[in-house]
């Protein structure tokens, strides 16, 4: 009988962050954990250790000049992997693999049927584009999730939820004219926050054009707003009947992220978690991975990752 949840913690996730003060720091898989074990959530599931992604594996989605760039950086030691907000540094290469790596190996698992479903809270890197990084994501392990999908296991119509206070610019505009990935991002209003995408008349062109949702809130919304907007969400995930469902469930939403200006409670991520772990064994034999994505805030994310994960557990 396979394990309800497969859990993604370890070393290699642990150090994916960047130094000198930089916002994202390599304190949040620790803070997350601390959590998860003082409420007892380590025994509800099972966890298992990271991996690195290969060259061949990332360029399911990336370019192979974004690789080799990301590669070289890596082996100079500084500079930048894109206009500013993500530092290069010795090992960032192996660093971004091991997010991306690990998305692979949940994938791999949960397709050979020996877990249900994943999470994976380090992990989530919804920013970075085919051939460039952005939004200190160096690779996209959610685009490499789906590319995946597709070419080894066939499976086309996936469902892709964000609850991200950032939009999540690096998979709906790689799929903005694909039909077969249906989007849910829920965000703050990007004509305050970066990345300043997401709008309300994004919904996907060509014979994608109605497959995407996007729903900006305007900033401090808070539970209320955010559950108006996902009854929405839900409604239209179900209408396009996926057969996998992807989670992206950001921490940066709640009240107090230094880099947002939104007011959830864990609520939020409690009930999303339900509702698309229900979603995912109505419509698609249970199969979800979920991702932590963004969160600034340690005791936020510790927070809010967690209330996702008694639900998923």
């Amino acid at each position: 009988m396979s394990a309800p949840l497969a859990l993604f913690v370890g070393a290699h996730l642990a150090c994916y962050g960047f130094p000198d003060g930089h916002p994202l720091g390599i304190d949040r898989q620790g803070a997350f954990w601390s959590e998860a074990l003082a409420l007892g959530l380590d025994k509800r599931v099972q966890v298992f250790a990271p991996r690195l992604a290969t060259r061949q594996e990332l360029e399911r989605f990336h370019t192979t000049e974004h690789v080799s760039w990301v590669k070289l950086r890596s082996e100079v030691g500084d500079g930048y992997l894109d206009y500013g907000d993500t530092p290069a540094f010795p090992g960032v290469f192996e660093r971004g693999a091991a997010v991306a790596g690990t998305a692979i190996e949940g994938l791999e698992r949960l397709m050979a049927g020996d877990v249900r479903r994943t999470f994976q809270p380090i992990g989530g890197l919804h920013h970075a584009r085919r051939g460039q990084a952005a939004g200190f994501c160096v690779f996209n392990d959610l685009g490499v999730v789906i590319e995946s999908l597709r070419a080894r296991f066939g499976v086309a119509r996936v469902g892709y939820a964000d609850i991200d206070v950032h939009h999540g610019d690096g998979i709906y505009y790689p799929y903005e004219a694909d039909p077969a990935l249906i989007v849910v991002d829920i965000h703050e209003d990007g004509r305050f926050l970066y990345p300043g995408t997401g709008h309300a008349r994004e919904i996907g062109r060509g014979e994608a054009e109605g497959t995407k949702l996007n729903l900006p809130l305007p900033p401090r919304a808070g539970d209320r707003e955010f559950f108006a907007a996902w009854e929405k969400g839900l409604a239209h995930l179900r209408r396009y009947k996926p057969e996998f469902l992807i989670l992206q469930c950001g921490a940066d939403g709640l009240a107090g992220d230094p880099l947002g200006d939104l007011s959830y409670t864990p609520a939020v991520h409690a009930r999303v978690a339900r509702d698309v772990r229900r979603l995912a064994d109505e419509m698609c034999g249970g199969r979800l991975m979920a991702f932590g994505g963004g969160g600034y805030d340690l005791k936020n994310l510790a927070a809010a990752w967690t209330a996702a994960l008694g639900e998923l557990a």
